[in-house]
């Protein structure tokens, strides 16, 4: 069981990357007075938090009402991480955020779009949330587990973007693509991994 949390943890962490959120949210916020970023901030991760517990509580059930297995789903989300992976490693803008002009477009709306969606609790966060939910035999279980995994890397996400600053000075541009391309590393071997299993628990492939 400590083997999977550790699993579902160091997953979501790379997916989110609370420290690849930084450039964006300063190139987005950089503008605006203090006590207005530590209010987007604010609600930025009240709405990811909420849009991830949906999820949680509802992903094994959206799956099951789909017909889809837990096994094709591994698979999809092996191959969404790999690509995500890609990205990260070679320093190209995520498929699931936006560009800094649409960002400076509604400063109003910057808490929901793009920090809560889709850079928090993007399509990765989502597949992982749910991926998770329907492997995990116990659904009281399958909500401790996730929702105890989140909870620290929102924290982290929180404590990221109030650092924002401090940490791009003490990193650089330079340092912070380092760590990322470090995670797409990582999650390029956790994608094949995810992979495996899916073909493992379709039938298609048959241990040894």
């Amino acid at each position: 069981m400590l083997k999977q949390f550790f699993q579902i943890f160091v997953t979501l962490l790379i997916v989110i990357d609370p420290i690849g959120i930084v450039p964006l949210f300063i190139s987005a916020t950089g503008q605006l007075p203090l006590e207005k970023r530590n209010k987007i901030i604010k609600q930025a991760i009240q709405i990811a938090a909420a849009v991830m517990i949906v999820f949680i509580v509802a992903g094994r059930f959206l799956l099951s009402l789909m017909g889809i297995t837990v096994g094709a789903f591994y698979l999809a989300g092996g191959a969404m991480f790999f690509l995500i992976a890609i990205d990260m490693l070679f320093g190209q803008p995520k498929r699931a955020k936006t560009s800094n002009e649409e960002m400076l477009e509604d400063y109003a709306s910057i808490a929901v779009f793009p920090l809560a969606i889709p850079m928090i609790s993007g399509p990765g966060t989502i597949t992982t949330l749910m991926m998770f939910s329907a492997n995990i035999t116990s659904y009281p279980l399958s909500i401790i587990m996730l929702v105890g995994a989140i909870i620290p890397i929102l924290v982290l996400a929180y404590v990221a973007m109030k650092s924002s600053g401090l940490i791009l000075k003490v990193l650089g541009k330079t340092g912070v693509s380092v760590i990322e391309r470090i995670m797409g590393l990582i999650l390029s071997g956790l994608a094949v991994q995810f992979i495996l299993e899916g073909l493992h628990k379709t039938g298609i492939l048959i241990s040894p």
